[in-house]
């Protein structure tokens, strides 16, 4: 069965817009993500301003705060592409965590506990975070275990909702166990669309390539560094939009069903969804007001609510009254 159910048939022309891959390269920096692998010590703040300083664009944000210890994935942003990151806090994020207990603990009785704290859990954020410290639900989605060695040291892989903090999860542990415990190290693997297996690069990396874009004139590198922020919507449901509904999007209009051409065959009421150009382009993200199944068997009507759009006024023609 497709994901996709198809509601009108259309051409793009492409002499408007452009397809994420083919973008100029400042284009492809200033709607691009680099996924850094992030050293221990420096906060993630830091990273973002010492990225901003190597590629010399205006603006960086980073998909998913690291504390300064830990290291791995850390999507950075640049300009147009840090208004998409927030796709990136709708999906899981993965770890490989060192939870050190403060006393031996039976083998079976650890497995037990890590079965325990599997599903919906109940988390007060640490006293040192970003967040207002109030009781949350987050879920903990899997959780592979690889070793447990003197039966303290236990190192694991776990996959949970993002705003999940391992620091506590672990100090949580300790307390059911009666024996205490704490996070000794933690790598993040990965955040949404983008793992350490996806084309992860070092801070030494990017500034080498842009050198060589700067000095050398030689962009491929660079360009092979930078995926565009369309990656972001790898796992938000799509609703895919004619080329004559994209500017009067751009001028703040909301999406009628009559300009749409296919949809995610998945979308609830209310779901975050992304509006895409038939050239793959990221054009707006927005709320949708019904469910897809709704939007296929409805006459002419708003279905989704705007929330941001990405393309700029006048790139596509004007097709609306």
């Amino acid at each position: 069965m497709t994901e996709y159910d198809y509601f009108n048939e259309a051409q793009t022309d492409y002499d408007y817009g452009c397809r994420p891959e083919e973008r100029s390269i400042q284009e492809h920096i200033n709607k691009g993500i680099v996924n850094i692998d992030k050293p221990s010590g420096p906060t993630s703040h830091e990273v973002d301003v010492w990225v901003r300083d190597i590629m010399g664009v205006d603006k960086v944000g980073h998909g998913g705060t690291l504390d300064p210890k830990v290291t791995g994935v850390l999507p950075v942003a640049f300009n147009t592409a840090t208004r998409a990151l927030p796709l990136l806090l709708m999906s899981p994020k993965e770890y490989v965590c060192l939870m050190r207990l403060h006393q031996p603990v039976e083998y079976d009785d650890i497995i037990d506990v890590l079965d325990e704290f599997t599903g919906k859990l109940y988390q007060m954020p640490p006293v040192k975070s970003a967040v207002k410290r109030e009781l949350r639900v987050r879920s903990v989605y899997e959780i592979n275990l690889f070793e447990i060695e003197n039966n303290q040291d236990v190192l694991f892989r776990i996959k949970c909702e993002s705003g999940t903090y391992i620091r506590k999860y672990c100090h949580d542990i300790g307390e059911v166990l009666g024996c205490g415990a704490h996070m000794a190290e933690l790598r993040r693997t990965m955040a949404g669309s983008f793992t350490e297996e996806d084309n992860l690069q070092t801070l030494q990396d990017l500034t080498d390539a842009f050198y060589f874009y700067k000095n050398e004139g030689e962009e491929s590198i660079l360009r092979d560094m930078i995926v565009p922020m369309e990656y972001t919507t790898r796992n938000v449901k799509k609703i895919f939009v004619k080329d004559s509904a994209v500017d009067a999007i751009c001028h703040g209009a909301n999406l009628a069903s009559s300009g749409i051409v296919k949809l995610n065959n998945k979308i609830n009421v209310n779901n975050t969804v992304c509006l895409m150009t038939l050239k793959g382009e990221l054009l707006a993200i927005g709320k949708s007001l019904y469910s897809a199944n709704d939007i296929m068997n409805i006459d002419t009507k708003i279905v989704v609510d705007i929330q941001k759009v990405f393309i700029l006024p006048n790139t596509y023609p004007k097709m609306w009254k």
